[in-house]
């Protein structure tokens, strides 16, 4: 399954720090301040040495302060835009300046367009709207209405088309989730395929096996009953485990499951699948060292639904189990000499797809194919992380 990690040590562009001691904005927050004072000073100089010839230091000062309370615009959009009009009115009565609408304003109205609701937002972009004409009706023919409705009205607009880009893109966001969630499901249907099929198998080889002694030699016939009745108990198990998964929203039950089989568990599937009729070689290479649980697990399933695939097609046939311990990593191989895959019937595969699956999960490969002399034969590499399974 695919993991969520979590970054630790890096700078947080999106929230404050954690601590007593972190500052009550952010970086992007800072940014964005500094921008907004940088784009209005340099229009309200250019304007200034145009119309009067001159810069007064004065308005500079009051269009930095102005952008001042952006810094908290996140925390308290409300407070920082009428911090930000109110600024604003003072550098339009101290200042000798034209009809305008600084960036500052477009920032922190729309900071508050993004958060608040419409009636909010409305009376916002009102009082937006009749700051800038406050200072300028002793200035005959610089007042522009229509200017200083259409700026705020921008805004809100941009505001609107942002808003509504980003609901659809958290929908998006929950429906690949969901998505993704459906994909899992149906991967551990498949795995519940692959394990029911296996002790189906068994449960009616073993029946068949118990009929056909219970006459000549019942001590065998007992054997396989005994085998029987282990492997429909732990069809069962499985099956309730994974249907636990599967029950979206319902309390799986407290019954404390079982351990995962892994690598440990392959002398005994060997020896179940020997007393079903087929023949089967377990051979261990290299030095056995202790695996993840979900690589023994991967490594278990491969045999498991291998040996299964053997039971049905290969017929009268012997089949081996290799496992090969690795620097980097481990291999597994089942092959048999039998009928294979030209035995199999059209349509079948789900427990390929499994294994593809479960082999992929971990970065390996996995070879699955008949062989040329007859048989069948499935090969697949899982790589090891450092630290994986290393040496007790």
């Amino acid at each position: 399954m695919p993991k969520t990690l979590t970054a630790r040590g890096s700078s947080r562009a999106d929230g404050p720090s954690p601590g007593g001691d972190a500052l009550p904005w952010t970086r992007n927050d800072a940014l964005v301040t500094v921008g907004a004072a940088v784009v209005d000073l340099l229009s309200f100089s250019l304007g200034s040495q145009v119309d009067h010839g001159y810069v007064p230091p004065a308005g500079c000062v009051l269009l930095v302060v102005a952008a001042l309370p952006l810094l908290v615009r996140r925390r308290a959009p409300l407070a920082a835009l009428a911090a930000v009009l109110l600024l604003d009115l003072v550098f339009n009565l101290s200042v000798p300046v034209g009809q305008h609408f600084t960036a500052t304003a477009v920032v922190a109205l729309y900071t508050v367009a993004r958060s608040r609701g419409a009636a909010v937002v409305a009376v916002a972009a009102l009082v937006s709207a009749v700051m800038p004409l406050v200072g300028q009706s002793s200035q005959p023919g610089t007042v522009d209405v229509i200017g200083s409705v259409a700026n705020p009205l921008f805004v809100l607009v941009t505001a609107a088309a942002m808003n509504r880009w980003h609901r659809e893109n958290e929908a998006n966001r929950r429906l690949l989730a969901d998505r993704a969630v459906a994909d899992e499901r149906r991967r551990i249907a498949r795995e519940l395929h692959d394990i029911v099929a296996h002790h189906i198998t068994t449960m009616q080889l073993m029946a068949g096996g118990a009929r056909a002694n219970l006459a000549s030699d019942p001590e065998v016939a007992r054997e396989a009953l005994v085998t029987l009745e282990g492997s429909g108990r732990m069809a069962l198990r499985e099956m309730r485990q994974l249907l636990d998964v599967l029950r979206a929203g319902d309390e799986a039950e407290e019954e404390p499951t079982a351990p995962q089989p892994g690598v440990g568990d392959l002398a005994g599937i060997v020896g179940e699948t020997c007393r079903a009729g087929l023949p089967v070689e377990l051979d261990v290479r290299g030095e056995e060292r202790p695996l993840p649980p979900s690589v023994g697990l991967t490594v278990f399933r491969i045999v498991q639904e291998a040996l299964t695939n053997a039971r049905k097609y290969a017929g009268e046939a012997r089949a081996s189990v290799r496992l090969t311990y690795g620097p980097h990593g481990l291999a597994v191989e089942v092959s048999d000499d039998g009928a294979g895959a030209a035995a199999a019937p059209a349509g079948s595969g789900y427990g390929l797809v499994g294994m593809r699956e479960r082999v992929a999960l971990h970065g390996g490969t996995l070879e699955a194919g008949p062989l040329a002399g007859g048989g069948f034969r499935v090969a697949a590499r899982l790589p090891l992380k450092a630290g994986e399974g290393a040496l007790r």
